[in-house]
């Protein structure tokens, strides 16, 4: 498969997670059922999110470095985007149990910052 089919598919599946986010948001009240209102909420918000970081670090990084290999660049921007969807999910997390500080919140990006530079450490051996 092409680049570009991956990519369509992502951007597909961001397209139909954040049609499903929509629908949770007009549909489930969570005060009838908390559980699987809130559950569906941060599942779709968290794959609509991921997919769209994904699509735009990948075309952000195909206009940055010219002339390289795009299947590399895909692994990478999918990786980001999954953290940057965690992230935001775990944000709203913390800030719906009222424990989201700018101290938790700059300890959480760096978590994942760390996570990162572990990854991309791991890539750069593989070279």
């Amino acid at each position: 498969m092409t680049h570009h089919r991956y990519i369509s598919i992502i951007a597909l599946a961001g397209l139909l997670a954040w049609i499903g986010w929509a629908v949770v948001i007009n549909k489930l009240t969570p005060y009838e059922n908390m559980g699987i209102s809130l559950s569906f909420f941060y599942i779709t918000l968290f794959i609509a999110l991921s997919c769209t970081f994904t699509v735009i670090g990948f075309y952000f990084r195909v206009w940055l470095f010219k002339n390289e290999i795009f299947y590399k660049h895909i692994n990478v921007a999918l990786r980001q985007g999954i953290f940057l969807g965690l992230i935001a999910v775990f944000s709203l997390v913390f800030q719906m149990m009222k424990v989201l500080t700018w101290w938790s919140g700059f300890l959480l990006v760096a978590v994942f910052v760390l996570l990162e530079f572990y990854f991309s450490s791991k890539d750069a051996e593989l070279l």
